[in-house]
């Protein structure tokens, strides 16, 4: 099957093509550049893989959790290529792709003989606000629920999850906060989801249509939610 995967969780998103296990076509985009230029480099990107529209069998967007602004302009824009192919909508878990990056790399370290075995991958990227997303996986399998954390509580959430097993982690929040430095060491170099294994993470999963239903996943409230529980200044106020 030939899937168009989407990431905008993090300020670089992932695009890709993959047929099956096989990956056609893979980038990455700038999330700070304009909103319309996500639809160029995915009509890019499609060029350079030969495949049209019509030849996706489906779009998978990674869901979050992530920035808010990205993954409403994710969900959006994959809403609507996906309409236009009339081709089946998958999400997954964003931080549940970073991990199967970092799971890749891993793979890639044991095949030139570094032990990573039975390691758990906490996938971490910026919250803002002075917090983090964070994720843990072994196997690519959840272990308990995703968190918005302060960076300083990441690594003993993290270690009570794993019990005991080595701990690998990957995202963009080691760059932006200081308290994660002492974990340096055991960061992987994935630092935000490719396009690449959202698709794959979609394939794999139940691939459930989630193009009329679909809603990013934010965890927590918005700055705007949280700034304002009673409404917008100016709109009403609820009862």
């Amino acid at each position: 099957m030939i899937v168009l995967g989407l990431d905008t969780s993090t300020v670089t998103s992932g695009i890709a093509i993959v047929d099956g296990d096989r990956l056609l076509a893979d980038g990455r985009h700038d999330a700070s550049a304009r909103h319309a230029d996500l639809l160029v480099a995915v009509d890019g990107l499609c060029r350079r893989a030969g495949v049209a529209p019509a030849q996706l069998d489906a779009v998978a967007i990674g869901a979050g959790p992530g920035s808010f602004t990205g993954l409403r302009i994710g969900m959006a824009t994959a809403k609507g290529i996906a309409f236009a192919a009339r081709r089946p909508l998958w999400a997954v878990s964003s931080l549940a792709a970073l991990g199967h990056d970092a799971a890749a790399v891993l793979d890639a370290a044991a095949v030139i003989g570094a032990d990573h075995a039975g390691a758990v991958i906490a996938a971490v990227i910026d919250a803002r606000r002075g917090e983090v997303f964070a994720g843990c996986f072994r196997g690519g399998a959840p272990l308990g629920e995703e968190r918005v954390l302060a960076p300083e509580a990441v690594a003993a959430w993290t270690e009570e999850l794993a019990a005991g097993a080595p701990v690998r982690y990957a995202g963009d929040a080691l760059a932006v906060y200081p308290a994660l430095a002492p974990l340096t060491e055991q960061w992987l170099t994935p630092a935000a989801p490719s396009g690449a294994a959202v698709a794959w993470l979609a394939l794999a999963g139940p691939r459930q249509d989630v193009l009329t239903s679909g809603a990013p996943s934010y965890i927590r409230p918005s700055e705007a939610e949280v700034m304002y529980p009673d409404g917008v200044p100016g709109a009403l106020r609820r009862r």
